[in-house]
């Protein structure tokens, strides 16, 4: 890696990668994987989810490059992409639960384990349960939530991704708030 390709812009980085400069689209990668990764993780509330669907965006990415309109910026085009592979991911969950019953009992034990169970800090253990929550809002109310409250966006920002009103996501943030706190409440 070169620091040439660090001091770029995102839509120099764009233009290099369209020419086939691998490295370019190594640094768009690195410059925005901890972020979407995050927004992945609080959608999917599953981290192996969360790291392939991170890793599906980029590949989907990478393909629609030329799609990219230059004069805007790259991130919100990019949570975009992660925000509708985690949708995806949802739905094929839905599908699979719906078509077969007892694995969707199997799926809820094993994600009910944590890899180390007894060695994790409370606080980890509340974190994940949170993230588990907020993962079972429904995409209306935890897409602003994710945006706004864990990845630190303006609502103005969110609504313009979302396609909804400023207001809307304002509402939405706080009615997904409001149902977190509920379900936590219950545990």
């Amino acid at each position: 890696m070169t620091t040439a390709f660090t001091s770029m812009s995102d839509a120099e980085l764009v233009t290099l990668a369209l020419a086939r400069e691998d490295a370019a689209f190594a640094e768009i990668v690195r410059r925005h994987r901890a972020a979407l990764y995050r927004l992945a993780r609080a959608s999917l509330g599953d981290a192996d989810d969360a790291l392939d669907a991170t890793q599906d965006s980029f590949v989907r990415a990478y393909r629609s490059l030329s799609r990219f309109d230059l004069e805007r910026p790259l991130r919100p085009w990019l949570v975009r992409i992660v925000l509708n592979a985690c949708r995806d991911r949802i739905r094929r969950r839905m599908v699979r639960r719906y078509l077969m019953p007892f694995a969707a009992e199997a799926h809820d034990r094993v994600a009910d384990d944590s890899p180390h169970q007894g060695v994790v800090a409370g606080d980890r253990q509340d974190l994940e349960r949170t993230l588990r929550t907020i993962s079972a809002l429904p995409a209306a109310t935890r897409e602003p939530l994710v945006l706004c409250a864990i990845d630190g966006m303006s609502q103005a920002d969110a609504a313009m991704i979302l396609g909804i009103s400023i207001k809307a996501v304002e509402t939405r943030v706080r009615r997904a708030r409001e149902a977190l706190r509920t379900a936590l409440d219950r545990l």
